[in-house]
């Protein structure tokens, strides 16, 4: 399974036609969008529609600049995937995630993050291969650069105690396309930058 995973792109249209054609060049299965997609506007018009032109499936979430009326406008117009406290099942690999940040305007509380995490682990559970996709970068990770307070226990916790094969995550804009371990598993800020894995 191929997936294209972005996060961070603050309404840049031009960027995410281009990471329309790179997802059809690599013929990705999936593309990921991990928040703050939102322009300074709060629009995210245009930002599906580029991948789906192109035949491609699309999962989004939010961040900390756009809420679940932005996240339903691009279900409801675009045929997107949300992921902020469900599943998704592609090939023999189970998605999970949780949206927001723990700042702005949309944010949610350690504990919050965890539960969310959980009660959407607990429907794939069974999958052998496992994605965790969040917009905010676990506490304690280089990610979020060491800074105390920075980032989500509650992701942390999520991470260590499920263990996924890879969590996707955005937010720290000085990090993009950082990666490190967690246990088992390999943390990605996927940014910016149109990361491309392959599990």
């Amino acid at each position: 399974m191929k997936i294209l995973a972005v996060s961070d792109v603050h309404g840049d249209r031009t960027f995410i036609k281009e990471m329309a054609e790179k997802g059809e060049k690599e013929k990705v299965d999936l593309v990921i969008l991990a928040g703050d997609l939102a322009d300074d506007n709060g629009s995210v018009d245009g930002l599906v529609g580029p991948f789906k032109a192109k035949g491609l499936e699309v999962a989004v979430l939010p961040g900390n600049h756009e809420g679940l009326a932005e996240i339903g406008f691009m279900v409801d117009k675009y045929g997107a995937k949300n992921l902020h406290g469900y599943v998704m099942e592609k090939d023999d690999v189970g998605i999970f995630g949780c949206g927001y940040a723990d700042i702005g305007i949309h944010q949610l509380h350690d504990d919050e993050f965890f539960d969310t995490l959980k009660q959407t682990h607990e429907k794939i559970k069974h999958f052998k291969k496992k994605i965790m996709v969040t917009h905010v970068q676990p506490s304690n990770s280089i990610i979020g650069m060491n800074m105390p307070g920075w980032g989500s226990s509650g992701v942390r916790k999520a991470v260590e105690e499920f263990q996924p094969d890879i969590h996707i995550c955005g937010h720290i804009h000085e990090t993009h396309g950082i990666e490190e371990k967690i246990g088992k598993t390999t943390v990605m800020n996927v940014g910016k930058t149109g990361k491309i894995i392959e599990l």
